[in-house]
């Protein structure tokens, strides 16, 4: 006979409150947030565990756990881009970078966002797990529910879609500035 889930779940997962606690409070710089992120924890495995028990009860909830935090950080690293209007805001004291050349940072780093944004979902998944995220091959194909081979195919999609959408970026800058350059010619 099947063991119920919900023992299941006391038995494997919650024997593991201490440790997931202590884990997200040396990872997770808001204190308060903490309990919150150990229940969508809970809840993500609870579902997951619904569907085919875990090999590896423990690993499984500290990678949600992670998984969870990371998702929490994109968010609000897709929102920093646009509220950080200006990066003094960010009082980051380095003397040696030049306003063009921060102006120039924010700029790409803004591009690179929108060519993110434009990734087909689980090809963007794949490369955010494995690029930014560096998490193995194997755990992103767990993740995502797809297999090894189709991750690698992601990824390579991914890093060739974003190339191609960077490269087309600069070409339409530079055909901008070169514009701008011949207007400005033509009214002096």
């Amino acid at each position: 006979m099947d063991e119920s889930l919900d023992s299941w779940f006391k038995r494997e997962i919650l024997v593991h409150e201490k440790s997931l606690v202590r884990y997200l409070l040396r990872s997770w710089p808001n204190r308060q947030e903490v309990p919150d992120l150990r229940q969508d924890s809970y809840v993500r495995v609870y579902e997951a565990a619904k569907k085919s028990r875990p090999q590896s009860p423990k690993s499984f909830l500290f990678a949600i756990a992670r998984n969870l935090m990371a998702d929490h950080i994109r968010r609000r690293r897709i929102v920093a881009i646009d509220a950080v209007g200006d990066l003094d805001a960010l009082n980051v004291l380095i003397d040696t970078i030049s306003s063009e050349h921060r102006a120039s940072a924010h700029q790409e780093l803004r591009r690179l966002a929108e060519a993110v944004d434009r990734l087909p979902p689980k090809c963007r998944e794949a490369v955010w797990m494995r690029r930014v995220d560096d998490l193995p091959q194997k755990e992103v194909a767990i993740l995502l529910g797809i297999s090894q081979k189709t991750v690698e195919k992601h990824v390579m999609k991914g890093m060739k879609l974003l190339a191609q959408a960077l490269s087309e970026m600069d070409t339409a800058e530079i055909c901008r500035d070169v514009s701008d350059q011949s207007s400005r010619k033509s009214k002096t």
